[in-house]
């Protein structure tokens, strides 16, 4: 069976990797990731899982993933640190305190079926100083990343506590897409 990654990330595909998987194909989706008024952030993360999932035309045979990464600092949904600003600011929000990340995963099988899982870790980060908020913007690591940080690099020195699925902080929970994958029928040990 060919899989067909939604998503043009590249630590979702080396994610991937770790499971033995090679995509045969690589789609970006288009899609439009505002929340919805209202939205709370699981309903987010697994609202854009299926939608990336569904803007991809799925040819005979293959089976659709896609995944989401959201951070929540309580309801509130924290965007991508699309600036050196912004990523300051969330960086300061983050600081000291617990936050959630929701990795929600979506497949669809070759019969067109789309089952979906969601992995909610938290993430607590010590106290930053403004020097350390500097220094990490200014090493431009998690610009464009939800949060403002990259776990798999120089922020995981900043965690103090992790609860739930470092693999899905990253971009895509692995217990949660490889029970997806074998449920759709993709051979796996």
């Amino acid at each position: 069976m060919n899989i067909v990654l939604a998503s043009s990330s590249p630590r979702r595909l080396q994610l991937l990797a770790r499971l033995g998987i090679t995509p045969g194909r690589i789609v970006s989706p288009a899609i439009d990731e505002t929340p919805l008024k209202t939205e709370v952030p699981r309903a987010y993360a697994l609202r854009l899982a299926i939608a990336k999932a569904q803007a991809v035309t799925r040819e005979p045979g293959e089976i659709v993933l896609a995944g989401d990464t959201t951070v929540a600092l309580g309801r509130r949904i924290l965007p991508p640190a699309d600036t050196p600003d912004l990523q300051r600011e969330l960086l300061g929000k983050l600081s000291g305190r617990r936050h959630h990340v929701l990795s929600a995963v979506c497949v669809i099988d070759a019969a067109g079926t789309a089952r979906t899982r969601l992995a909610d870790t938290v993430v607590a980060f010590k106290p930053l100083s403004p020097a350390e908020i500097d220094a990490y913007v200014a090493g431009g690591e998690g610009l464009g990343k939800a949060g403002g940080y990259a776990v798999q690099g120089y922020a995981e020195a900043f965690v103090r506590f992790l609860s739930g699925s470092h693999s899905g902080v990253i971009g895509l929970p692995l217990f949660e897409t490889r029970a997806l994958l074998k449920t759709a029928g993709l051979p796996l040990a």
